[in-house]
């Protein structure tokens, strides 16, 4: 968990109450988008700590059409940020569109909002273009007193922006994910410890590795943990660290036996 800076705290609690307040007003007056473009440039300001007139550009250009905001950090752009209005529900085709935006000012972050719901996507930018929505924040839900909320928060903030918060929740979040549990389980080393507690706590049965990593696999484990771009990414990322972990042990034992 992240240590939060105490002017990012002390900043939060006043500004979000009364922008809560504000944004739900606008959802049920049904505002225009402009409406909301105003609102959110202010939480930006207020909540989040962007200066609105050094690091907040409206309607930046992006290949002959424009997005609503742009945050840029020392002259360099740094996130982009699409816009609707408080009352409409925001959806896949607004998404692909930040997405687009995004892929082609060569960024990897953006976010989706509507002042009501806001949302943080990393993009990738490979043989395709794809995505990850790494955090949704319900911002009129959100509570200052509440160390999760400002945690979800201060990935949006300008202290989380240059200290790279951002990446550091999604590392964290690839890393700690049913993925990365299910091929741990899945692992010859748990399969091991499981049968050895098996034939513990119940010593007539009679039970091998093959047999209970395929229970595992059929019966235990979802199916949907197992398969798929994350399952794969999870198991090769558990390969990685067993490998690097073999391989610090055995160069120990090598310089152990060179003394």
């Amino acid at each position: 968990m992240t240590k939060l800076p105490k002017k990012f705290v002390d900043r939060v609690a006043p500004g979000l109450k009364k922008y809560q307040r504000i944004a739900l007003s606008q959802q049920k007056a049904d505002v225009a988008e402009a409406d909301t473009v105003t609102l959110v440039k202010d939480v930006l300001a207020d909540v989040f700590g962007y200066d609105k007139y050094d690091e907040l550009t409206a309607e930046h250009q992006i290949k002959g059409t424009f997005c609503d905001l742009a945050i840029k950090i020392a002259g360099q752009l740094r996130l982009l940020i699409e816009v609707k209005s408080a009352g409409c529900a925001l959806s896949e085709s607004h998404l692909r569109q930040v997405i687009d935006y995004g892929a082609h000012q060569g960024i990897h972050w953006v976010i989706l909002t509507n002042a009501i719901e806001w949302r943080l996507v990393r993009i990738y930018v490979a043989n395709q273009i794809s995505h990850e929505e790494v955090c949704r924040v319900a911002f009129t839900e959100l509570n200052a007193r509440n160390e999760d909320h400002l945690q979800q928060l201060f990935l949006f903030a300008k202290e989380g922006l240059t200290t790279d918060a951002m990446d550091a929740f999604h590392q964290q979040a690839q890393l700690f994910n049913k993925y990365t549990v299910s091929a741990i389980i899945r692992s010859e080393p748990v399969i091991s410890i499981v049968r050895r507690e098996i034939r513990r706590l119940f010593p007539d049965i009679k039970v091998g590795n093959e047999n209970l990593a395929a229970l595992i696999e059929n019966e235990v484990v979802k199916r949907d943990t197992m398969e798929g771009d994350k399952a794969k990414e999870a198991s090769a990322r558990i390969r990685k660290a067993t490998n690097k972990l073999a391989k610090a042990k055995a160069s120990k034992v090598m310089a152990e036996a060179a003394e």
